[in-house]
């Protein structure tokens, strides 16, 4: 898989964990070909998955957050506004973007920007037009 490939991937599925088992796709499992069994770190095709979650994090067009039982979760872009439309539905916490970043020791550092502060306006214009129904349609096909 390449790195368009992991990123037309969150786009296909429009929701996706990073690494977890869950009710939605695993860009980590999809890599491997297969369920990963503890630690995707000790799998053999861990450098790259790491790579490709490292390009999809990268994406202006997939948000990161913990939408889905609070574990790494990538939303496409295609889904930020129904998303917004039913926020009150998500624990806030879970809708806070999530950026991880490289510190100058080698220290990775989690950063959050707390929603609705990432919302871009054009998706906040585009949630106020949505039905709360069209919104729960849009995602629930996703879950």
């Amino acid at each position: 898989m390449t790195p368009h490939q992991a990123v037309d991937f969150v786009r296909k599925h429009g929701v996706v964990l990073e690494a977890a088992s869950g009710p939605v796709p695993s860009l980590a499992q999809a890599v491997a070909g297969a369920p990963i069994r503890g630690n995707w770190w000790a799998h053999p095709r861990s450098q790259e998955i790491f790579a490709l979650t490292r390009a999809v994090r990268d994406s202006s067009d997939v948000l990161v957050c913990r939408l889905v039982d609070g574990r790494i979760t990538y939303v496409h872009r295609r889904l930020w506004a129904p998303l917004v439309r039913v926020a009150r539905r998500f624990p806030r916490k879970r809708l806070a973007q999530v950026h991880e970043i490289h510190t100058a020791s080698g220290r990775h550092v989690i950063k959050e920007v707390a929603f609705p502060a990432w919302v871009p306006g054009d998706v906040a214009a585009e949630a106020a037009r949505l039905s709360e129904e069209e919104a729960v349609l849009a995602l629930s096909m996703t879950f």
